[in-house]
């Protein structure tokens, strides 16, 4: 059934997805079309449950239709789906992402990508600068000034420089190797007060799971503050999700510009960016950088999002997450030990990934091209097989929910056991 829905989607969707990734085009084989979810587990066409640890990449960490959230979205569907004025859950979810993030402002939109585009054109209005810089592997959504060598469906796909960006434009965007502090060092020596901004994942997720090393990111931030760049951190999956105030809280060091998304519309589309007042004024009404978007607050994704913020706000809401997963990642780590197979898992907070490789680090895009890329596609449908839904791409960091409970976690080390026992023959 599952190529036969891929073939009619292909008749009237480019590729067959409206997402490159979701196409298994870097795994082979056709995609599982999902019926519904529930909880850890998500279900096809043929109603056969997965264990799901891509987790709508990221947006679910409270699990699927997880009822809290479903109750919210239901009452505020019969309020009407979306006004195209200002509501009170508005400056209720705007209130909320101020007092966790410590930020003064923050106006919402419908994407990351739209959060970091937005972003972007706000640190160049603000600095009156052209030059943005990114790091390679990092995605921060298909805006034509960010996807330059970029990570999550362009690297998995092969095409990390898109067609159809002007060469213009993609010349005021300067690529540097994440984590190399002498590249960093170099380039703010000789172009620092042209720059207008950096933007960072701090824990990189669109090339699997790399952190950033805590001493190239407080370079980075004491670099902008001295050439006064705006540094800009592009939290849309590490946002909420690896702790409740995100890698700034871990590492402790903040953004002048924070980008969110997914977590905070629980699965519906909603992304935001905020920051210091000063820079936030800049925005139309207020300033003179244009922003606008028709569903931009939308009453029921922000119910949606408002809900899990406020579950996920309990005390040790975060720590019982990570123990869940710690406890995952030993399992498998042991399997791979018994059957003398090279892995490296990397985690910050609830989100990790696997890296079939004999170093003990990766810490950039380079690292992760010299990892074994085949093993993790073969790994990946012994893992379908045995009804575990892992991201189609050995590029793509994985997640998990607060529905992960320890007898889904003991089937999957049991899935990784026979998938490893298969690999090796």
């Amino acid at each position: 059934m599952t190529q036969k829905d891929f073939d009619r989607a292909k008749q009237f969707i480019p590729g067959g997805v409206n997402s490159p990734v979701r196409s298994f085009l870097s795994v082979g084989g056709a995609p599982i079309f999902v019926e519904r979810a529930e909880g850890a587990i998500i279900y096809d066409r043929e109603y056969q449950g997965y264990i799901d640890y891509v987790c709508s990449w990221g947006a679910i960490i409270l699990g699927h239709a997880y009822p809290k959230v479903v109750s919210e979205v239901k009452k505020a569907c019969e309020k009407g789906m979306s006004f195209g004025a200002p509501t009170d859950i508005e400056t209720e979810m705007a209130e909320k992402i101020c007092s966790i993030a410590n930020i003064d402002k923050v106006r919402m939109v419908n994407s990351g990508t739209e959060a970091c585009m937005s972003a972007i054109r706000l640190a160049r209005g603000y600095t009156g600068r052209q030059l943005i810089v990114k790091f390679e592997g990092c995605y921060h959504g298909h805006a034509d000034s960010l996807l330059v060598k970029a990570g999550s469906g362009s690297l998995t796909l092969g095409v990390p420089d898109s067609l159809g960006i002007p060469k213009e434009l993609a010349s005021q965007t300067i690529v540097l190797p994440y984590n190399d502090e002498k590249a960093l060092l170099n380039l703010f020596e000789e172009k620092g007060f042209e720059i207008a901004a950096v933007i960072i994942e701090p824990v990189a997720g669109n090339m699997n799971c790399i952190p950033a090393n805590e001493s190239f990111l407080k370079l980075l931030r004491r670099l902008c503050t001295e050439c006064d760049a705006v540094l800009i951190m592009d939290e849309v999956m590490s946002g909420f999700r690896v702790a409740l105030g995100g890698a700034q809280e871990i590492y402790g060091v903040k953004g002048d510009l924070l980008c969110y998304g997914k977590i905070i519309g629980a699965g519906l589309p909603v992304g935001a960016f905020g920051g210091d007042a000063k820079i936030m004024d800049l925005l139309v009404p207020t300033g003179k950088v244009y922003q606008a978007g028709t569903l931009s607050g939308n009453p029921v994704a922000l119910a949606a999002g408002l809900s899990v913020l406020n579950t996920i706000s309990q005390d040790n809401f975060h720590n019982f997450l990570n123990k869940k997963l710690d406890r995952l990642i030993e399992g498998i780590l042991l399997s791979s030990q018994k059957h003398q197979i090279p892995l490296l898992i990397q985690k910050v907070g609830a989100m990790w990934g696997m890296f079939f490789t004999r170093e003990n680090k990766v810490s950039s895009l380079s690292d992760v091209m010299g990892c074994d890329i085949q093993r993790f596609k073969l790994f990946f449908h012994e893992m379908l097989n045995e009804k575990i839904y892992l991201a189609p791409s050995a590029f793509e960091a994985s997640f998990i929910t607060y529905e992960h409970n320890d007898n889904i976690i003991d089937k999957t080390i049991d899935a990784v056991d026979k998938a490893f026992i298969n690999i090796k023959k």
